[in-house]
């Protein structure tokens, strides 16, 4: 027997009352498999950042964003899984060029502090924009949350690098008056 509600209202799927905007399992997978990567770069961007500089605040600072990333590269990795697919275990080829110039730009310039913060940016500037593009993603609510979640913890660590990056270039480098690495 059927009742008014379901003689009156058309059949959907899922899809359909949730538009077109879904994506398919193997698009959210790339998409969290491109942020794994993103995260396994800065993984190691910033413990080869950590490597190459002598102050211990920043080497602790930046050992401790590189525990993060691999906290969120895990966390991503897991969803990946549980979605049936094969997570990333390593970073971006572009992400390996960017660790060796930092190595070598620190072996140059002899653990230059600048060069080293400036680098530490401009990788946050590119986590920062492949969350962004990852979250314009109609990816499913609980995912979406997961990397908003991580993105917020990558702008906060993108403000705190840039905040060290100036005070450095405002103060010419003088320890005493650089910008604070605490919370």
């Amino acid at each position: 027997m059927i009742n008014d509600y379901e003689a009156t209202t058309p059949m959907t799927t899922d899809a359909e009352r949730l538009g077109n905007n879904t994506m398919s399992n193997d698009d959210i997978i790339s998409t969290l498999n491109e942020l794994i990567e993103t995260c396994k770069d800065g993984q190691e961007g910033f413990k080869q950042a950590a490597e190459g500089i002598e102050r211990s605040d920043l080497k602790s600072l930046f050992f401790e964003f590189s525990q993060q990333r691999a906290h969120f590269a895990g966390e991503l990795q897991s969803v990946v899984q549980s979605l049936g697919g094969d997570p990333e275990t390593s970073g971006s080829t572009a992400g390996a060029m960017h660790r060796g110039w930092i190595n070598l730009k620190s072996a140059i310039t002899g653990k230059d502090e600048k060069a080293i913060l400036n680098e530490c940016e401009r990788g946050e500037d590119s986590a920062k924009n492949a969350y962004k593009d990852a979250l314009e993603e109609p990816l499913p609510t609980a995912i979406s949350e997961i990397v908003q979640n991580q993105y917020n913890s990558i702008l906060q660590a993108h403000d705190r690098v840039k905040a060290l990056r100036d005070a450095y270039k405002e103060t010419g480098g003088d320890r005493s008056t650089t910008a604070s690495t605490s919370r």
